[in-house]
């Protein structure tokens, strides 16, 4: 009885407390299980606005302490001090003081930002350049989801500044906004301008169309995630990455497309499940992905890939910049300043400065073509059937550069890669590759295959599941965790973009 008692104790203890090495995850059962129990009494609280931003806003901070551990004062420091300038500014009298005020809250949390993003990269520098004793190095750690909920505060005091935003009157709202759990910890970027509206609407309602929608986005989320992502990414990618040197030059380059599978599944799936939990709880998020290797130009890529951060950096830096209302010559500084800094906010690395530039020329070079060849601004959507194919493919291969970048450990894993692909590329492998890793190669086919099917597939299967029965919707969400389980062949892995 008392071991039995001391087990309970010990659930609930770890219920309650932070664990580094186990952060939540919307695809553990434990964050399903509790989700259910948070949406049986979230029900009850249809028409009390308050009492129900309150009941959202406890679960939000939990889910991210959780996540985070103490960290979670940070958020709620940044949901205070923006708040209120956010208020001041727009009580400021001059165009002056209003200026001084968003850049201080600019500064403040770009502050944030750096400090935990960018000090063990400039240490490590330093020491570089100055010896081992320079200065103490103290690995500082970085709170999930931070770029995210900046990002999202940042969009609320400059909306402000800029006139386009009414600041809140009420904190509350705004640590809700800021707090929101589906989207808290990898996105999307949600923009107070759309969200701030849906927070008190009375009734809040959730539509049948809204219910098979979010049954729907979290079943494939799930299954992109916990089935294809993570199991080819334990299974193969991440083997070929951590030592390419034992590896041929085809293992190497199949891992490189395994990669890009990965990390689309992986920031998709989390993407889609965010909107999905969203819309059990009646609110709308934007889309973030549109089958971005469909892409004809690294330009339509952008408008298809992560779209909540590229139309972030389009309206908060490129138009900043000036984005193209200052010539030509400026208009490709400012898209290669734009993603080179885009690069650099996904780590402060050399290899993301280059995945950022990469793209910058790259998108660069596609507007310099548009403004030189007669025609061509319709390249990206209404090509012919062949020239769009080869698009396709130049794209995808130009972006597979990218990842590779972007997933090396460091630039000298980069130089393996290519030299094993350069030098020792053997294509009588390629059987012995497929049938060793059978399961991985199927895996990926299905992947790829459902990714490029028309989007008019992707649409009638979700309008079967919005019209079947409630029974049909439950059993199809406990028959991807069913796969989930069964597939699982270690620990639940983290989502890619919680180190970003």
């Amino acid at each position: 009885m008392e071991q039995s008692l001391h087990d309970i104790g010990s659930r609930l203890l770890s219920l309650l407390t932070y664990d580094p090495q186990a952060p939540m995850l919307f695809s553990s059962g434990l964050f399903l299980f509790l989700f259910a129990a948070f949406a049986f009494f979230y029900g009850f609280m249809r028409r009390t606005p308050t009492l129900r931003i309150w009941y959202v806003i406890a679960f939000s901070l939990y889910f991210y302490y959780k996540s985070s551990g103490i960290y979670l004062l940070l958020l709620v420091g940044v949901s205070v001090s923006d708040f209120w300038i956010g208020r001041a500014i727009a009580r400021a009298a001059s165009k002056r003081l209003r200026k001084a005020l968003v850049t201080l809250s600019i500064t403040a949390d770009l502050a944030v930002l750096g400090y935990f993003k960018y000090t063990n990269f400039f240490i490590e520098i330093t020491r570089d350049l100055f010896g081992a004793g320079f200065l103490e190095f103290q690995n500082i750690f970085l709170p999930v989801g931070i770029s995210f909920f900046l990002f999202q505060s940042l969009s609320y005091t400059i909306d402000i500044y800029r006139g386009t935003l009414q600041p809140l009157r009420n904190w509350g709202d705004y640590l809700f906004y800021l707090s929101f759990f589906p989207q808290l910890v990898a996105g999307p970027i949600v923009r107070a301008s759309d969200f701030l509206p849906q927070i008190r609407r009375n009734p809040i309602t959730v539509t049948r169309e809204m219910f098979g929608t979010g049954i729907f986005l979290i079943a494939i989320g799930l299954f992109k995630k916990a089935i294809v992502s993570d199991y080819i990414s334990l299974n193969f990618v991440d083997r070929i990455f951590d030592d390419p040197a034992l590896y041929s030059g085809v293992e190497c380059l199949a891992a490189i497309y395994g990669y890009a599978l990965q990390i689309y599944c992986d920031f998709s799936g989390y993407s889609d499940m965010a909107i999905g939990l969203a819309l059990l709880l009646g609110f709308h998020f934007p889309k973030n992905f549109d089958a971005p290797y469909h892409s004809a130009t690294i330009t339509e890529f952008w408008r298809r890939w992560h779209i909540s951060l590229s139309t972030w950096l389009r309206d908060y830096l490129y138009i900043s910049l000036g984005g193209n209302r200052k010539g030509r010559i400026r208009t490709y500084f400012n898209l290669l300043v734009t993603m080179l800094l885009g690069g650099l906010w996904h780590g402060a690395a050399i290899r993301f400065i280059l995945w950022g530039g990469l793209h910058g020329v790259a998108l660069a070079l596609h507007k310099m073509w548009l403004s030189v060849v007669p025609g061509a601004k319709v390249a990206g959507y209404q090509m012919r059937f062949i020239p769009r194919v080869l698009g396709v493919f130049l794209t995808f291969h130009l972006v597979c550069f990218g990842w590779l970048l972007f997933r090396a450990d460091s630039m000298r894993t980069v130089r393996l890669m290519l030299h094993q692909i350069t030098e020792n590329f053997q294509l009588s492998l390629i059987p012995q590759m497929v049938t060793g890793y059978a399961g991985v190669f199927a895996l990926m086919a299905v992947g790829y295959l459902l990714h490029l099917l028309p989007g008019r597939i992707d649409n009638a299967v979700r309008r079967r599941v919005v019209a079947a029965p409630f029974w049909a919707q439950v059993l199809l969400l406990a028959l991807a965790a069913w796969c989930v389980m069964q597939v699982q062949s270690s620990d639940i892995q983290p989502f890619i973009y919680f180190q970003f």
